[in-house]
């Protein structure tokens, strides 16, 4: 598994003299920053069902993080989401070298037909109120854009979306539940001392 991740992180480095991956100022940083950063979602996550895979759908996934470093950590069914051609095409190439499966959405977040997931995440993508709007299709029951079906209640095997966020995280919450009923964790980062982590459940 580190060498896989030791060769993705090779192709990031190759990839970003020629276009803008990540911030140039991280690539310094890229185990810590970027690698992870990605992989403490993993033990977050609720366990995979036990007749199928895990889905996990990462919204704007740009260069994979955290998306394809969860992948290649195994915690499953891992879509990416990444509407930018150039980016796109380097996160085909990483899953290439790596060895790894997962399935690539070049399309837009709001053009592509929501499915049921079990995860959801997205970094440094959108406030959290539009990531709500974004994830809320992926979290539901049936995979649609309408409220849970009637008489659902939120439990541990929910399906929840994880957002690292930053220091701005209790103004955005407070501008979230504004707008949709969630039951949240808000955890540190293990990675980024001001950092957090929203891990979030719809309740309605």
């Amino acid at each position: 598994t580190l060498a896989r991740l030791e060769a993705y992180g090779d192709l990031l480095l190759r990839w970003s003299r020629a276009i803008n991956l990540v911030s140039r100022a991280r690539l310094p940083d890229l185990w810590r920053r970027h690698m992870f950063d990605s992989a403490q979602l993993l033990p977050l996550m609720p366990p995979p069902p036990p007749d199928r895979s895990r889905i996990v759908v990462d919204l704007g996934s740009g260069a994979g993080f955290p998306g394809l470093v969860l992948a290649i950590l195994g915690a499953g069914e891992v879509h990416l989401v990444e509407a930018d051609a150039k980016k796109a095409a380097f996160l085909r190439e990483a899953a290439r070298i790596t060895g790894t499966e997962v399935a690539l959405h070049m399309t837009r977040i709001e053009h592509l037909t929501p499915f049921p997931a079990d995860v959801v995440t997205a970094r440094a993508l959108a406030p959290l109120p539009r990531l709500i709007g974004y994830a809320a299709p992926f979290l539901r029951p049936d995979g649609s854009a309408s409220g849970i079906a009637s008489g659902a209640v939120s439990g541990a095997g929910d399906p929840v979306a994880l957002f690292p966020k930053g220091r701005d995280v209790e103004r955005e919450l407070t501008d979230s539940h504004e707008m949709w009923k969630i039951s949240v964790d808000v955890l540190p980062s293990r990675s980024d001392p001001e950092g957090r982590i929203v891990r979030l459940r719809l309740v309605a």
